[in-house]
C-alpha cells in the first residue's frame, strides 16, 4: 500500500502526450540533426542537408494526420484539466498545417537559392535556422499560456533575424536584418511588459484562467489590467506588420534571400495572427470593448497604407517586384485583421476568426506561388524589377499563366475563385458585426489593389523587348510552383475546403 505522500507525489506527476507535441518536436530534432551533420558532411555533399530538411518538414506535416481524431491537451495543471500549456484543437491543426506547409515550400525554394548562391550562403546554418524558426512557429498556435506563447514567438522570430542577414558581405541584407531585429525586439519588450501587468492583476498565465480572472480584478488594479491588455496587443501588432508597425517590411523583404521573404510573408504572418487571435478571443474576451475598436482602426489603416504603398511602386526600380509583394502583404494583413476586429462585436467570435484563418490559407498558397515565380525570374540575374516580367509569356508560358493566376487570386478576380470567396467571407464578417464603415474601406482598398495586380498581370503578356531568353527551371523550384498552383486551383474548384472554417468556427 502506498503512503499518502507517495500518492500525492504520483498525482502531481504530469504525463506528456508525445503524439500531440510530435510535429514541432520532430522539426526541432531535425534542426539539431542538420546542425551536427553539417560538421561532418563535405562541402560537395552539403545539398543533402537541404533534402533532409525537406523530408523532415514533410514528416512533421504528416504527423498532423493522427491528431485529427479529437482535441488533446498536455502540460496541464494537476486537478485543473482546463488549464493547459499545450492544446491541439482544430485551430492548432489548421495553423500548424499552414506553418509546416509554408516552411516546406520555402525549403524547396531554398534548395535552388542555395545552389545558385555558390557558397555565399552557409548551408548548414541556413537549414538549422529555418527549421528552428518553423518549430517555434508550429508551437505557437498550440500554446495556451502566456509564457509559452512568448517563448514560441521568440523561437520563431530569433532565427528569422539571422536568416534575413545571412548573406556574407551584403550590406543591404545586414541593414534589413538590423531593422527587422530592432523592430521585433521592441515588440517583444512591449509584449513582455503587457504580460507582466496581466500576470500581476490575475495571478496566472494560463489563457483560460486569465479570461476568467481578469473580469474580476480589484477596482484599483483595473487600470493596470487595461494597460496590460493594450501593451500585449501592441506587441502582437508589430508581429502582424500592422500599420504603423509595418516600417520594417519592405526593406526586410528586399534585403533577405527571396525564399526567406516568402517565408516571412506567410509563416511570419501566421505566427503573428495566431498569437493575436489567442490573446484576444481566448484570453481577453471581456476586454472586447478595448481591442475591438483598436483592431478595426488598425485594419482600415493597414489595408489603406499597404495598398497605396504597392500602388506607388516604380516598375523600373530595382527589386520593385519584391517591394510590391511586400507592400501587398501589408495590405493583406489589413484584410486579415478585419474578422478579428469583428469578433469583438459578434455573438459568435469563433465564427468571425474562422474567416481570418480561411483567408490566411488562401493567401499562403497563392502568395508563396507568386514568390516562387519571382524566384524563377530572379535566376536570370535581373534585379527583379516589375519590368523584367514583360513578355514572360513568350519566355515561359506556364510560369506566366501561373503568376497571372496567383495575382488574380490575390486581387479576388476569376479564375482566382478562392481569392474572391475569401474576400467575400471577410467582407461578410465585417457586415454581420455591424462594421459597415470597415466593409466600405475594404471595398475601396480592393479596387485600389485591382489596379496594380492587373497592371502586373497585363505586363506578362505584352511583347517582350528583344529576343526572349529561355532558362531551365530546377526541379525543386518546379515542385514549389507546381504545389502552390495545384493548391490554388484545388481551392478555387472547391473553396468549401477552407471556407468551412468561417462557417463552423475553430475552437
Amino acid at each position: 500500500m502506498s503512503s499518502p505522500v507517495q500518492s500525492l507525489a504520483e498525482s502531481a506527476v504530469q504525463s506528456v502526450d508525445w503524439q500531440a507535441i510530435a510535429p514541432p518536436t520532430l522539426t526541432a530534432v531535425v534542426a539539431l540533426v542538420v546542425l551536427v551533420a553539417d560538421l561532418f558532411v563535405a562541402d560537395a555533399r552539403k545539398p543533402l542537408l537541404g533534402w533532409l530538411s525537406v523530408a523532415g518538414l514533410a514528416a512533421s506535416a504528416a504527423l498532423l494526420v493522427p491528431l485529427l481524431d479529437g482535441d488533446r491537451s498536455t502540460f496541464c495543471l494537476t486537478g485543473e484539466p482546463s488549464a493547459c500549456s499545450y492544446t491541439v484543437d482544430r485551430f492548432t491543426l489548421v495553423i500548424q498545417f499552414l506553418v509546416l506547409g509554408g516552411a516546406l515550400l520555402t525549403a524547396l525554394l531554398s534548395v535552388t537559392a542555395l545552389k545558385d548562391a555558390r557558397g555565399r550562403l552557409p548551408e548548414g546554418e541556413f537549414w538549422f535556422l529555418l527549421l528552428s524558426s518553423a518549430a517555434g512557429a508550429a508551437l505557437l498556435p498550440a500554446s495556451r499560456d502566456l509564457a509559452t506563447l512568448v517563448v514560441a514567438l521568440e523561437v520563431a522570430s530569433l532565427p528569422a533575424f539571422a536568416l534575413v542577414g545571412i548573406r556574407h558581405g551584403d550590406r543591404r541584407s545586414s541593414e534589413a536584418a538590423l531593422k527587422f531585429f530592432l523592430s521585433s525586439v521592441t515588440a517583444t519588450t512591449v509584449t513582455l511588459l503587457g504580460v507582466s501587468f496581466v500576470y500581476a492583476t490575475t495571478g496566472t498565465l494560463y489563457l483560460t484562467q486569465v479570461a476568467d480572472r481578469i473580469q474580476r480584478v480589484d477596482g484599483q488594479l483595473h487600470t493596470l489590467a487595461q494597460t496590460g491588455v493594450v501593451l500585449t496587443l501592441i506587441g502582437f501588432a508589430f508581429k502582424t506588420a500592422a500599420v504603423p508597425f509595418h516600417f520594417w517590411v519592405p526593406d526586410t523583404y528586399v534585403g533577405a534571400p527571396l525564399p526567406i521573404a516568402a517565408y516571412l510573408s506567410v509563416v511570419g504572418k501566421a505566427v503573428g495572427f495566431s498569437g493575436l487571435i489567442l490573446v484576444t478571443v481566448v484570453a481577453f474576451p471581456s476586454y472586447a470593448d478595448v481591442w475591438g475598436p483598436a483592431l478595426a482602426a488598425l485594419a482600415a489603416l493597414t489595408m489603406t497604407v499597404g495598398n497605396v504603398g504597392a500602388l506607388r511602386q516604380q516598375t523600373t526600380r530595382a527589386y520593385s517586384a519584391v517591394r510590391l509583394l511586400a507592400w501587398s502583404s501589408v495590405g493583406q494583413a489589413g484584410y486579415l485583421l478585419v474578422p478579428i476586429a469583428a469578433a469583438a462585436y459578434s455573438d459568435d467570435a469563433e465564427h468571425a476568426v474562422g474567416s481570418t484563418v480561411a483567408y490566411a490559407l488562401m493567401y499562403a498558397a497563392v502568395n508563396l506561388g507568386a514568390f516562387a515565380v519571382a524566384a524563377l525570374v530572379g535566376r536570370a540575374g535581373t534585379a527583379n524589377r516589375i519590368t523584367d516580367y514583360r513578355g514572360l509569356y513568350a519566355r515561359n508560358p506556364l510560369a506566366a499563366l501561373l503568376l497571372a493566376f496567383f495575382l488574380l487570386c490575390l486581387a479576388g478576380l476569376p479564375p482566382g475563385i478562392i481569392g474572391l470567396f475569401a474576400k467575400v467571407t471577410v467582407f461578410s464578417a465585417a457586415v454581420d458585426a455591424g462594421l459597415g464603415w470597415l466593409a466600405v474601406v475594404m471595398a475601396v482598398n480592393v479596387v485600389i489593389a485591382l489596379y496594380y495586380y492587373l497592371q502586373w498581370t497585363a505586363l506578362l503578356f505584352r511583347t517582350p523587348e528583344g529576343r526572349p531568353d529561355k532558362h531551365p527551371v530546377p526541379a525543386p523550384l518546379t515542385a514549389a510552383i507546381a504545389l502552390t498552383a495545384a493548391l490554388g486551383v484545388a481551392l478555387s474548384g472547391a473553396p468549401q475546403l477552407v471556407l468551412r472554417f468561417a462557417d463552423t468556427g475553430l475552437f
